[in-house]
């Protein structure tokens, strides 16, 4: 969710019913550099509420002195990213680096905890490969050293976002702690996310990629675990609008220039699937200005007339 989850986007999935949310990585090290960057990243908003900061790092010492400026920034909680499977993280010894040592994992947070007065949770995964499958015993060694949660992401480092998500290992990391367990990996439609929560017993299910494009699943899956119903999907223009109002968010936060070169991956999210999409997917590709945005919406509604 780096570089996809800055404010806009939050603000996008609250008004569509996420519970909570969660900021963009921020460095332990850039905030020790007073890295001007990762304080924006690090930003909390009364209207994201509740929202929670998010950590990495592999040095017990540099990490407590983040969260203690993390907690400036009044998040309701530090979350700790220890499930990162992008090479330039993992390379540094953070992220799912830390699935290979379980102590150190241990005593980072065992830091942060002494550090500051909030709750810290961690985010792991099933393991770092095939010959190091061990969420359960590092879940347990978390739980000791003070976590208040830990999400779960049912794949391997190894595996990066490829097939399968193991759901029983979430179901054992629940079985094995007593602190809430937050379920991850592919929940992208109302039912996966039932199932993630009967399969598994967890306390929480977290959407990432199952949002790109799509804010308003928070929404559909509320719904669905209230009293079973599927809402109607959005019509083309629905998903248009919504876009629109995405895209003018980021630029009013960003100013036109910069918020529409970060809105060209999020508008091809949005157009996916729809009549003429790899076409359209590409011109996303060129956006220059909100005008370009706009064309594009006129392009998509000529390509996919409503339905009648």
């Amino acid at each position: 969710m780096a570089s996809v989850a800055d404010h806009a986007y939050r603000l996008m999935c609250k008004k569509y019913g996420a519970a909570l949310v969660v900021g963009e990585m921020a460095s332990s090290k850039g905030m020790f550099y007073s890295d001007r960057k990762t304080a924006e990243l690090l930003a909390v908003t009364e209207e994201e509420y509740p929202m929670g900061v998010q950590l990495f790092g592999s040095e017990p010492d540099i990490m407590a002195l983040a969260c203690k400026k993390a907690a400036k920034f009044q998040p309701q909680f530090i979350d700790i990213n220890m499930g990162c499977p992008v090479q330039k993280v993992v390379t540094t010894g953070s992220g799912s680096a830390l699935m290979k040592t379980p102590q150190l994992a241990a005593d980072i947070v065992k830091a942060c905890v002494d550090a500051v007065d909030l709750p810290i949770t961690v985010k792991i995964r099933k393991g770092f490969d095939d010959t190091c499958i061990n969420a359960v015993e590092l879940a347990c060694m978390l739980e000791e050293a003070g976590a208040s949660a830990i999400t779960v992401h049912g794949r391997t480092k190894r595996q990066m976002y490829n097939p399968p998500v193991d759901i029983d290992i979430i179901k054992a990391v629940k079985q094995a702690v007593s602190i809430p367990v937050i379920g991850n990996g592919d929940v992208a439609t109302p039912q996966l996310a039932k199932e993630m929560y009967e399969k598994t017993g967890c306390d929480l299910v977290m959407v990432g990629r199952g949002s790109y494009g799509h804010p308003w699943i928070f929404e559909e899956i509320d719904r669905y675990l209230t009293d079973g119903t599927l809402l109607p999907s959005k019509s083309i223009d629905e998903r248009l609008e919504i876009m629109l109002e995405h895209i003018s968010l980021i630029c009013q936060f960003k100013g036109e220039r910069q918020g529409i070169r970060e809105s060209r991956k999020h508008a091809a999210w949005y157009v996916k699937g729809m009549h003429g999409a790899a076409k359209f997917r590409n011109a996303c590709g060129a956006l220059d200005s909100y005008q370009d945005v706009l064309e594009l919406v006129r392009q998509v509604k000529a390509c996919n007339p409503a339905q009648e």
